[in-house]
């Protein structure tokens, strides 16, 4: 499948696009002042540890603490064993007996903090190159998942002899994807840069205080380069000459293929206009996604998970009723894999497929789901149907959806997506006032609301004013403040 990449960059924000066959599946943002800390070294100072929650809060400097589960917590394992291996067959040893209180500990972030939770950490250390992963502390020489099996025990064979795993050399190495097809020189040159940076990461980590940065991952830039361009990239464009030139510069010493595709975008028209991306963008914070049959899916975030359904709409074109839902349901599968990608949505996803009552048709929405989802380049996992017809599923999270970097809580509805309608808020008045009323004794009561509020209570709602007003035996007035929201309201005692 082809692929281009779009780069918008401006001094304080870089937008990235991904975009295969006209559509964009993938969006990237990183704003200067809000730059991600995956990947990020620290020496971080135990603030707290918590041996009923086996995890312990670290003090990295940042304005939340992180935390640091026991799960997290590396130690060397058996001889000839994997550290996930000797997860598997030894007791795990209680995180108190691990770290303790003022300790530094050198750790890495390994997800951002998302919402009011602080960065999850772990103390096994991993520096990503273009080519391989570097893993320090351990000795395992691995390769990726994605590569096929039969080609594994050649490569993994290939690089302990360019690790020198055989002669004794520590730290362990995984081969990622994109370095099946390396030469010998090229993971050479990724080896050397990988153990380069780790030992500058060790000398700093003698010479800093405590709640320093000792390593910074790539910057979203350089990151397209390592982590997006592929054998199916076309071209990358860029929209600023000086960003060009330096990523230019980057590319041709790490990665001079990637960099053979990278281009200058000259055009009048501001690049993202090209492929509608803003649009795109702006449909993906809402909560209706329309699908071309007529269907359409509506998403929900909330804190514990987020929620799709799918619905018909418009869509009769089917021969019958069974046909419809299930051409419905495919298409949906494509469309919800899609969304899942360009909102980055993470956690546990549960999806609300219009009820099929043939098993086949089960199974081939089921089946197009997971070929969808197999497109992620984030670790995802999905269930079957349920016998209340829902499909359960996680996506990795490790930063935040588009919406929490985009957006903020509405400050009218304060995130319910809800107000209470102007009648609701008139009764509330009129309940506030009689409350008031037996505790004070004010010449008037004035009540200061929105213009629509206080029509109602001239119109409508004027003979249960003038009922409480004889009531308390006090006159009540009016006064419409067009800045305030539908569900405020100040009662004046004067």
């Amino acid at each position: 499948m082809q692929q281009d990449i779009l780069i918008n960059w401006s001094p304080q924000e870089t937008r990235v696009a991904v975009i295969e066959h006209g559509a964009l599946q993938e969006i990237h943002v990183e704003r200067t002042l809000e730059r991600g800390l995956v990947g990020n070294v620290y020496l971080g100072k135990v603030s707290r540890v918590l041996p009923g929650m086996q995890s312990a809060f670290i003090d990295i400097g940042l304005e939340r603490a992180a935390f640091l589960h026991v799960a997290d917590v590396w130690h060397k394992p058996p001889e000839g064993e994997s550290l996930s291996q000797a997860r598997q067959s030894q007791p795990q040893i209680p995180i108190e007996r691990q770290v303790f209180e003022g300790q530094s500990l050198m750790v890495q972030v390994i997800k951002d903090p998302i919402g009011t939770k602080g960065a999850r950490l772990s103390t096994q250390i991993s520096i990503a190159g273009r080519l391989l992963v570097f893993l320090p502390q351990d000795d395992h020489i691995g390769v990726s998942q994605k590569i096929p099996v039969e080609q594994r025990d050649a490569l993994r064979r290939r690089l302990q002899a360019l690790t020198g795993a055989d002669t004794g050399q520590s730290g362990g190495f995984i081969l990622r994807t994109n370095g099946e097809d390396a030469t010998d020189a090229e993971l050479t040159d990724d080896i050397a840069y990988l153990r380069k940076t780790w030992g500058r990461i060790r000398q700093a980590s003698l010479a800093l205080p405590p709640r320093s940065l000792l390593h910074q991952d790539l910057h979203l830039l350089q990151r397209v380069l390592r982590d997006l361009v592929g054998e199916e990239t076309v071209s990358i464009r860029i929209d600023s000459r000086e960003q060009h030139d330096r990523l230019l510069a980057f590319g041709r010493e790490f990665m001079p293929a990637a960099a053979a595709k990278l281009q200058l975008y000259k055009g009048e028209r501001p690049i993202f206009d090209l492929y509608r991306i803003d649009e795109e963008i702006a449909r993906a914070l809402g909560r209706r996604v329309d699908l071309k049959s007529g269907g359409y899916l509506i998403v929900d975030q909330t804190e514990a998970l987020t929620t799709v359904d799918v619905n018909t709409g418009g869509f009769v074109g089917a021969r019958n009723f069974e046909d419809t839902i299930f051409k419905t349901n495919l298409e949906a599968a494509q469309a919800i894999a899609r969304q899942l990608r360009l909102r980055n949505l993470g956690g546990i996803i549960i999806v609300d497929f219009i009820d099929m009552l043939r098993e086949e048709h089960q199974q081939q929405v089921l089946g197009e789901f997971r070929k969808q989802l197999g497109r992620d380049r984030v670790k995802t996992s999905a269930g079957s149907f349920s016998p209340l017809g829902l499909l359960e599923m996680t996506r990795k999270r490790t930063r935040e959806s588009l919406a929490h970097m985009l957006c903020e809580p509405c400050p009218v509805c304060q995130g319910k997506g809800i107000v209470k309608t102007a009648r609701s808020v008139t009764y509330d008045i009129l309940r506030e006032i009689l409350r008031e009323a037996r505790q004070f004794n004010p010449r008037e009561f004035r009540i200061v609301a929105s213009p629509k509020v206080v029509e109602l209570f001239l119109d409508e709602e004027s003979q249960h004013l003038a009922g409480l007003s004889d009531f308390i035996g006090k006159p009540i007035s009016l006064q419409a403040e067009v800045a305030m929201a539908q569900e405020h309201y100040d009662i004046v005692l004067l």
